[in-house]
């Protein structure tokens, strides 16, 4: 019996045996040796990031409007018998140039007329005083004489008459001086709405004229321009403390720029938009206020208008690019490694942005797009400066 399980139990033994050596040399088995490469630093453009005061500058639109822009009316009745040479589209005249003559013949006739009531009036009053000064050396000895008696009421008839006539004198020569349409200041035609030989009434459009002594553009702004301007609601330019606006705009082809003053941001706020509008003016837009070369700021146009707004000290100026959405900035910090931040952004424009805090002058700001970045990534970066000298 003792023969047969010694028999029967020398196959597992050997078999537990050999699974023992194989755990064993597993156990006792060296490590794979891998062969991970570290990961390659992602090349990256940098701005380096300088100290600075600066300019809030505040970019906003807007079309450009006469100050004065009128629809000139007949103020008499009549044919037109001549017009000046101004009196087209787009011409110009100066004050008290003529552009429409209209008959005054009938008006003449009525002068004449009203002249010859006058010197009757004249004579009626001074008839009422010899008549007046005869009853009174009538009635010296009657006690508590009438004023009917003594003509007082007859002189203050005639005087009345006197001043009527003279009225319709003074309203007589006033026609005559209406028949030869001018105004008071110089201005250019925008439209002429009649011609020779046409019978007009009072009331008739003549044409739509404008000032040019200065024009005005109205320019939306929201809060945050608003602040950057550092300007109330209801501003008011005082006398040579205007700021500056630089206006711009493709002319014939041409960027053209024009330079204007803000001269007062409106009391209320616009209901339907939310926004409110300041005003700037540009002094005699088709003369000393064209540009360098020579366009004038011609109403109707819309442009583009920066306004110097506030200043800023101890900031920093980046690049537009460089601001990442939710204010963020990606910076190489000093060991080649990417930190990302949230920053304090004081003015953004589409050119640049002002950085309060966040950012130190000396620092390596990303200013290259940056897919998938991690804090801590490596970096290998390439200053903007050099790339943009080897360009050119």
């Amino acid at each position: 019996m003792r023969a047969k399980l010694l028999k029967l139990s020398g196959p597992v033994l050997v078999l537990a045996a050999a699974v023992g050596v194989v755990i064993l040399l597993k156990a006792t088995a060296p490590e794979p040796q891998t062969d991970e490469a570290p990961p390659r630093p992602v090349t990256v453009y940098t701005h380096l990031a300088e100290s600075s005061d600066a300019i809030l500058d505040v970019q906003t639109q807007g079309e450009v409007r006469a100050r004065t822009m009128i629809n000139l009316t007949a103020q008499v009745s009549g044919r037109v018998i001549s017009v000046s040479p101004e009196y087209v589209e787009g011409g110009r005249f100066s004050p008290d140039t003529v552009l429409l003559e209209i008959d005054d013949g009938d008006y003449r006739l009525a002068l004449r007329e009203a002249e010859a009531a006058v010197a009757a009036a004249e004579l009626s009053v001074e008839k009422a005083l010899a008549d007046a000064d005869v009853a009174r050396k009538q009635l010296r000895d009657v006690p508590n004489a009438s004023s009917l008696s003594l003509k007082k009421p007859q002189i203050a008839e005639a005087k009345a008459r006197r001043e009527a006539a003279l009225a319709a004198l003074e309203l007589a020569k006033l026609n005559v001086e209406r028949t030869h349409v001018r105004l008071p200041f110089e201005g250019r035609v925008a439209r002429t709405d009649v011609h020779i030989g046409e019978v007009i009434n009072v009331g008739t459009t003549l044409a739509e004229v404008f000032s040019t002594d200065r024009v005005q553009v109205r320019l939306p702004l929201n809060n945050r321009q608003l602040s950057a301007l550092g300007l109330p609601i209801g501003y008011a330019a005082e006398a040579g403390a205007a700021p500056t606006v630089e206006f711009t705009a493709d002319v014939a082809g041409t960027t053209q720029h024009w330079t204007g003053r803000l001269t007062r941001i409106d009391a209320a706020v616009d209901p339907s938009t939310r926004l409110i509008y300041a005003t700037a003016e540009v002094e005699d837009p088709y003369g000393a206020g064209r540009s360098e070369q020579g366009m004038p700021l011609a109403v109707g146009l819309f442009v583009e208008a920066q306004i110097t707004g506030r200043s800023l000290e101890d900031t920093v100026k980046i690049p537009s690019k460089g601001l990442r959405p939710g204010n963020q900035l990606f910076v190489v910090d000093s060991s080649g490694l990417l930190d990302i931040r949230t920053a304090e952004v004081a003015h953004t424009t589409s050119q640049y942005a002002i950085i309060s805090e966040g950012l130190r002058p000396g620092e390596r700001l990303i200013v290259s797009a940056l897919r998938n970045p991690i804090s801590g990534m490596a970096l290998s970066t390439i200053d903007e400066r050099q790339f943009a000298s080897r360009e050119d």
